[in-house]
């Protein structure tokens, strides 16, 4: 075969694969990859429950509105005192509560995912953030849950 017509057939096969490189690129059939998205701040979490406790509670904000035993600046006085341990079993047997947790941990999890199933009488209504439960981790929620159904005393809830 003579160079001639090696340079021909390389060219030739050259020339097929642009002419099939670029309509292929226009050919609907031939999927791409949908672009990959920003990280918008609505799709971080608060919390991942990896963080103390403390942290927890604070980076989510709930001592603003809420006194909660043993979390430093935890004062608030919009929502009620979290001392669940004590209070939580009386909310879930109050007439008005219309969830379905059947324990206090439950309810923990319920008041966050739902806050408007059970309002505590005297605190007003629609305060609590809808959401907040997409914006903590699985493991938060359960670490909260698991703390605040610990927390209060019989003084604690004649106060409330």
């Amino acid at each position: 075969m003579s160079d001639r017509t090696v340079n021909v057939l390389l060219m030739s096969v050259l020339l097929i694969g642009l002419v099939w490189a670029y309509f292929s690129a226009r050919d609907p059939a031939v999927q791409r990859a949908p672009p990959v998205p920003l990280l918008a701040p609505e799709m971080v979490p608060l919390v991942t429950g990896e963080e103390p406790l403390a942290a927890i509670f604070t980076r989510t904000g709930c001592p603003v509105c809420h006194q909660i035993p043993g979390i430093p600046g935890a004062e608030g006085r919009v929502g009620p005192p979290l001392l669940l341990g004590t209070v939580g079993p009386q909310r879930l047997r109050d007439p008005a509560y219309g969830g379905k947790a059947k324990t206090v941990h439950e309810y923990v999890v319920e008041s966050v995912l739902e806050p408007g199933v059970f309002v505590v009488p005297g605190y007003p209504p629609e305060t609590m953030p809808t959401w907040y439960g997409a914006k903590l981790s699985a493991l938060a929620l359960e670490k909260i849950a698991a703390y605040l159904e610990q927390q209060g005393t019989a003084e604690d809830s004649r106060k409330q």
